[in-house]
């Protein structure tokens, strides 16, 4: 399942989703000579900055992004980006409609039974995120608050793993997407956002002074590139790109790019 999120609507923001060449079904439809495929589609919610979001002209760039464009050139097959809805996104990988999920996908036990899934590239905690002007300063303070995450989200599982955290809550609500959280937070509907630190942080960049992370870290999590169960194959090929990426130093500069740091597990 980090900073992340900008819609763009219409005819044009669908042709600008197509990062590589292609267009169509999936990748592992036709297969080249030596076996691999022609053409691999990664579904994104591409309001998920910085691992893939729309930037000011509505082209999908990111952290994620600019790994898959790395890891396309080692493996010589192209890679295309396909928004999904986050929600939906187990339905459209066991349909065919993607090859693969890339995009801050957090590697959780229960994924792991319904895909398969690339060695991990980088950390990521779930945090809460509150107003700076907020008089809430830590975790136990959201009791009788009112919290909101993103649907399909590994915060939402962490909070609804846990009754009495969740039942601690005034209101836990659900919106399809981080912008309408910081949207009912910035209105102050929302007293906290539950959200994957990456993005907390990006969007604390982006609007200085505005909001601030509490301590501590609801859960810890690595992200990894989810391939459909039994693709052995595919996974291989990604596995392959991502170890000459990271060892020719590429994965390094891309990650010091988008995040002014190395975060880049499995060197």
């Amino acid at each position: 399942m980090n900073w992340k999120k900008t819609a763009i609507i219409g005819t044009a923001a669908i042709g600008a989703a197509l990062l590589f060449a292609g267009c169509g079904g999936s990748g592992n439809e036709q297969a080249a000579s030596d076996g691999k495929p022609t053409k691999i589609i990664a579904g994104l919610d591409d309001t998920f900055a910085p691992m893939g979001f729309r930037d000011d002209k509505g082209q999908l760039v990111g952290f994620d992004i600019d790994m898959a464009k790395a890891i396309s050139k080692e493996t010589g097959v192209d890679i295309e980006f396909k928004p999904i809805d986050w929600s939906s996104k187990e339905t459209e990988l066991n349909s065919g409609r993607i090859d693969c999920i890339w995009n801050g996908l957090t590697m959780t036990p229960e994924r792991k039974q319904k895909m398969d899934f690339t060695n991990p590239y980088m950390n990521n905690d779930q945090v809460y995120v509150v107003l700076k002007d907020s008089p809430i300063q830590s975790a136990e303070q959201l009791k009788g608050k009112n919290l909101c995450g993103q649907e399909g989200s590994t915060g939402e599982a962490a909070i609804e793993a846990n009754a009495n955290l969740k039942n601690s809550f005034k209101d836990f609500k659900l919106y399809p997407d981080f912008t309408s959280c910081y949207m009912d937070l910035d209105a102050k509907r929302m007293d906290a956002i539950i959200i994957d630190s990456v993005l907390a942080n990006y969007y604390q960049e982006k609007a200085p002074g505005k909001y601030r992370t509490l301590p501590g870290v609801v859960v810890r999590e690595q992200f990894g590139v989810g391939v459909k169960k039994g693709n052995t194959q595919l996974v291989n090929l990604l596995n392959e790109g991502m170890k000459k990426v990271i060892a020719s130093g590429e994965a390094a500069k891309i990650s010091q790019k988008w995040f002014g740091t190395n975060v880049i597990v499995g060197q």
